[in-house]
């Protein structure tokens, strides 16, 4: 039987991921910066957001919710190097290099709690 946090915990990651997999669509330059020169903005933007959108779904349907949770802790560390890069750029698109810094903490927490959320 699933605790009443952790119930907590998968709706409240799955509504994060909804909100970032539509704001990806709606606002992609917030995450242009992000995306290295290599790759093709539009698509790896839009392609990430549906995504996120898509696992956000997912965790909240009971029979996907253990794959959608180790997907999106493999997607939580796909992302942890573009984070670390941006710390380490002068001017990080995130914001001062303090926001930066804090954001890479956070993505190790996202990781932490995509990974809590895969154990049954």
């Amino acid at each position: 039987m699933m605790t009443l946090i952790k119930r907590f915990l998968i709706w409240l990651f799955a509504v994060i991921l909804l909100f970032t997999g539509v704001n990806h669509v709606l606002n992609p330059a917030m995450y242009a910066a992000f995306i290295p020169n290599w790759m093709s903005l539009p698509a790896v933007n839009y392609v990430v957001g549906v995504i996120e959108f898509g696992l956000g779904i997912f965790l909240l349907i009971d029979r996907y919710r253990s794959t959608a949770a180790a997907c999106v802790l493999l997607l939580m560390i796909f992302f942890l190097p573009f984070h670390i890069v941006d710390a380490c750029r002068l001017n990080p698109a995130i914001g001062s290099p303090l926001v930066a810094y804090i954001r890479v903490v956070l993505q190790f927490v996202l990781i932490l709690w995509a990974w809590y959320l895969k154990l049954r």
